[in-house]
């Protein structure tokens, strides 16, 4: 147990739990919101939406460059975890386009929800109560501004939630990674 925990723990040290990913969503949300507040169709908009969620792993290597961040870290098997919990949300984002032409004024809503509810598993990889927080307050307050308001609206949100999200990851990166004790 105690080498699994060792290999958390290096996850966590070398990729900041996960840090240059949620200030690229930061980026994408300001991308999401511009794109909402033009005059274009809705539908064109929804592709556009979509195009800017394309961006997040370009963005995210040269945030982890920034914040000298081991995008990879190789060596650690758990990446290929932390890889798969990422595939999950590509594959919920069928859900999205399927939205897209069905209930098109929805797809905003439905893009966040799906961010939200992808974070919780980085909650055990990363040791981290952020992650377990906002996962479930993202997944709900998606829900809940999405039905209420417009786009606009929950992408402003969503970029003030992103922001918080990640100084609380800055804080929980300054804390020290408990080791646990030889049994």
């Amino acid at each position: 147990m105690n080498n699994l925990d060792a290999l958390r723990n290096d996850c966590i040290i070398k990729q900041k739990r996960g840090l240059h990913f949620i200030f690229t969503s930061v980026i994408i949300w300001i991308g999401i919101l511009l794109v909402n507040l033009s005059s274009m169709p809705l539908l064109t908009k929804n592709l556009f939406t979509f195009m800017c969620t394309a961006l997040l792993l370009p963005i995210a290597f040269l945030m982890s460059k920034l914040l000298k961040i081991d995008f990879q870290n190789k060596d650690n098997p758990l990446t290929v975890l932390g890889v798969l919990l990422s595939s999950n949300q590509i594959l919920y984002l069928l859900i999205a386009m399927w939205i897209y032409s069905a209930i098109p004024n929805k797809m905003v809503m439905v893009i966040a929800i799906v961010f939200g509810a992808h974070l919780l598993p980085y909650s055990w990889l990363y040791k981290s109560k952020s992650y377990l927080i906002f996962s479930i307050v993202i997944s709900f307050l998606a829900l809940f501004i999405g039905l209420m308001s417009s786009s606009v609206v929950l992408a402003s949100l969503m970029i003030i939630i992103e922001l918080v999200f990640g100084f609380t990851l800055i804080l929980e990166n300054k804390r020290k990674i408990e080791v646990p004790m030889n049994d």
